[in-house]
């Protein structure tokens, strides 16, 4: 996110054009009985009836398991069908679900067809995959109609994802029968109804989003018994009658957001109960009585909002003691008269705190319904606009792709070093974030400037690196669970009028869940990606460490380091003296303890981007030592070298 328009970068998509000749399947294939050579040729005719021969990635390849975004086993059944890895490139979107024949491919574990425009319903033929155990995301989509009820007899399944599609009529009771799911998501759709209280069998369920939708009728007591639960959002939905007493059992939360329903009577001090909560938001109901003082006990909570309801009596006492707390409301929101020129306008400066609908027309007006001439930036999630609004205040709304992972992040995440999210709009005519108006952009284009880098000082430079390793070692060792950025690059790292670092762009970002492998996509930038990933599919905070260390070594080198970090990993660098690889731009330090500072930072850097992610430092590490008293350096600056600093003790 920010000022990147100095940065141009194309895709070009090739359309291969496949001859078929279903002679020369696999040879893993010809050695297996005819009736399982007959399966295998009828999972490739099913997709490549579907189209999916358009996006074969080799040339006259008429094997389908070397296909773009299609994983076969030894005997060439297809396990796992992707095209997510694969969104930025595809010539053409998929179009109607019902082209790919889903029944024909019994030995499927994984389906991952998120935002690639998916149209027409889901199919009754869903219940033939049994062998379906890990994903199920067909989200941000155009999918329309119900969720068929078959669903249920995919009891094996552990993740399930149909969020930001265009769903209707009621959420199945059969979603009870998949008692593996981890993770449910029906967000963004158009389901009615009740919820369903065979939700409540789910006792693995570690997220539930049922968020923007229309469900109707009280919140089942049978979600109590969904103990794993961390993240539970039931907002702007039509949902009545009390809050049951029994959510108190969900000790394990994190994040609670009940708010915009209609929900009545007192707030149960059960509440109190989930001393792991972080974010809860009661806002925007029909909730009476007094404030539980029971709230007292949730000592880490960051975000707190019970604002517009009908609650009664005073504010407890027992709520001062939480040191945490940086967002608090209570109260309800009026308007009288005198005030409603700063209600049309809205105040952008608190992201709960405005009209949505009248932010949506400043924003609008304010960049001539997104006219090109506003665009300050075109990045890989979205393009970023400024916007000076009618009181005069300036911001930098973006359009986004990843919409929801963006404001799930920096709603629960609050650093003066990471950007700050002023509010949002989610409209059926588009959707946009509302950030903290950076005016010197983006770490990257300040570097590529002859002119701008000059005024990057060697102090600045390391205040900048000081900035990004105090952000992430927050993020990985303040938040519970740990958030990894997965995309740390000069491009994510904003200055403002005074230079201070800030890390945004947290569309890629990943909350990181202690009990599972972390496998996870493809994501970050080119060169800044660390190298195990490319093989293990595994995310650990020690990805963003490397990260970090090539963005450092990249601030204090003016570019990006490239083939100077194979140079490291190999003897080559023994003859690279620090000060020849320095900005040039730039003259060598000449104050002592800003020399010292430099070669602190390079030093740190280059065990940041060792090969072996065990050899790396923690980000809390890196933040304490750049924080701390730093080493006077073991030879005189002029005669280190980067194999020295290498293999120098931090």
């Amino acid at each position: 996110m920010g000022k990147m328009e100095c940065v141009v970068s194309s895709v070009v998509a090739v359309l291969v054009v496949v001859v078929v000749d279903t002679v020369s399947m696999t040879h893993a294939a010809s050695t297996h009985s005819s009736t399982d050579h007959s399966q295998v040729v009828a999972e490739a005719d099913a997709l490549r009836n579907s189209g999916w021969w358009i996006w074969a990635n080799q040339p006259g390849s008429t094997n389908h398991c070397n296909w773009v975004g299609i994983y076969c086993n030894e005997g060439g059944h297809v396990t796992k069908i992707s095209l997510q890895d694969y969104q930025g490139n595809l010539p053409l979107t998929l179009g109607e679900l019902s082209k790919l024949n889903l029944s024909s491919f019994p030995s499927l574990n994984f389906l991952i067809l998120s935002g690639t425009g998916l149209n027409g319903s889901i199919l009754d033929q869903i219940h033939s995959l049994t062998k379906l155990i890990f994903h199920l995301d067909l989200s941000d989509n155009q999918l329309t109609g119900p969720i068929p009820h078959q669903i249920g007899t995919l009891t094996e399944l552990t993740y399930l994802n149909l969020s930001w599609n265009e769903l209707t009529g009621a959420i199945p009771s059969s979603l009870g029968r998949l008692t593996k799911l981890t993770h449910l998501s029906l967000y963004y759709n158009q389901l009615n109804d009740s919820i369903p209280h065979q939700i409540g069998t789910l006792t693995e369920l570690t997220y539930l989003n049922l968020s923007w939708n229309e469900l109707t009728g009280a919140i089942p007591s049978s979600l109590g018994r969904l103990t794993k639960l961390t993240h539970l959002s039931l907002y702007y939905n039509q949902l009545n009658d009390s809050i049951p007493h029994q959510i108190g059992s969900l000790t394990k939360l994190i994040h609670l957001d009940l708010s915009a329903n209609q929900l009545t009577g007192p707030i149960p001090h059960q509440i109190g109960s989930l001393t792991k909560l972080i974010h809860l938001d009661l806002s925007d109901n029909q909730l009476t009585g007094p404030i539980p003082h029971q709230i007292g006990s949730l000592t880490k909570l960051i975000h707190l909002d019970l604002s517009n309801n009908q609650l009664n009596g005073s504010i407890p006492y027992q709520i001062g003691t939480l040191t945490e707390l940086t967002f608090i409301e209570f109260y309800k929101r009026k308007v009288q008269p005198e005030s409603m020129a700063t209600k049309k306008n809205g105040d952008l400066f608190s992201i709960w705190d405005y009209d949505g609908r009248i932010a949506f027309e400043d924003i609008f007006l304010a960049t001539e319904d997104f006219d090109i001439r506003y665009c300050i930036g075109v990045g890989g999630y979205g393009s970023v606009y400024r916007a000076q609004l009618p009181n005069g205040k300036v911001v930098a709304p973006a359009y986004l792709r990843s919409f929801e992972n963006e404001v799930q992040m920096l709603e629960e995440i609050l650093h003066r070093n990471i950007a700050k999210l002023h509010g949002y709009c989610l409209h059926n005519r588009c959707m946009f974030l509302i950030y903290m108006y950076m005016e010197r952009g983006s770490l990257y284009c300040m570097l590529s400037n002859e002119v701008e880098a000059v005024e990057l000082d060697w102090v600045k430079r390391v205040n900048i690196v000081k900035h990004m390793a105090n952000a992430l070692s927050y993020m990985h060792h303040d938040c519970t669970p740990p958030i990894i950025h997965r995309d740390i690059s000069s491009n994510n790292i904003l200055l403002d009028s005074k230079l201070e670092g800030f890390v945004s762009d947290f569309g890629t970002a990943r909350l990181l869940d202690p009990d599972s492998s972390n496998q996870t996509l493809v994501a970050g930038t080119y060169g800044y990606i660390a190298p195990e990933f490319a093989y293990t599919m595994v995310v650990t905070e020690k990805c963003d460490v490397y990260s970090f260390g090539v963005v450092a070594l990249e601030t204090m080198i003016g570019k990006h380091p490239g083939e100077l970090i194979t140079s490291l990993l190999s003897s080559l660098c023994q003859d690279l003296m620090l000060r020849d690889v320095l900005d040039s731009r730039l003259s060598l330090p000449e104050d002592l303890q800003v020399a010292i500072n430099v070669v602190f930072v390079v030093l740190l850097a280059l065990k940041c981007i060792h090969s072996n992610l065990q050899s790396r430092p923690t980000m809390q590490q890196i933040s304490y030592k750049l924080l701390g008293n730093i080493p006077f350096p073991k030879s005189p600056f002029y005669a280190i070298s980067l194999y020295e600093l290498k293999n120098q003790d931090m």
